[in-house]
């Protein structure tokens, strides 16, 4: 019975201890990954926020093409520009949803040349789009950007 006993104890001990290393994560490897993610945010973050601009830019000179053809088909029937003008849905990009990110503009108008131009709303972010700000083009298809005159095909 004292057998019983003790092989009993030695079980129950055995499998009641505590072990002798503790598992997690230490606090050093802890802030080694948070360093490693915000390093990762840091480069990923103003990566996405360009392509976002790059995407919306994309969108304003989508619907300047599209108003550049309805100015001449427009012209095509009444034989001048003047008389053309946009709705006030037109008259920013995009046309749908609660942000316009461009407003949408026509400008130097006469019988045979107008000017449409796209220029940052500032409230939506889009204006710290530097590297093209304003995007216009006109009845020749002359497309610019006024932030800077050697990036106008960058930005086009």
């Amino acid at each position: 019975m004292a057998n019983l006993d003790k092989h009993l104890m030695k079980t129950a001990h055995g499998s009641c201890r505590a072990p002798d290393r503790m598992t997690g994560f230490t606090l050093i490897e802890l802030m080694v990954v948070v360093a490693v993610v915000a390093i990762l945010a840091s480069i990923a973050l103003p990566a996405y926020q360009d392509s976002i601009r790059k995407g919306r830019r994309g969108q304003a000179k989508s619907d300047l093409v599209e108003l550049a053809q309805r100015a001449e088909r427009f012209r095509t029937i009444n034989n001048t520009y003047v008389g053309f003008a946009l709705s006030t849905a037109e008259a920013r990009s995009p046309r749908t949803g609660p942000t316009p990110f461009y407003g949408l503009a026509l400008s130097n108008q006469t019988a045979t040349t107008f000017t449409l131009t796209a220029t940052p709303v500032a409230a939506s972010g889009q204006a710290r789009d530097s590297l093209c700000m304003n995007l216009s083009v006109n009845q020749l298809g002359q497309k610019q950007a006024s932030a800077d005159a050697t990036n106008a095909n960058r930005c086009w």
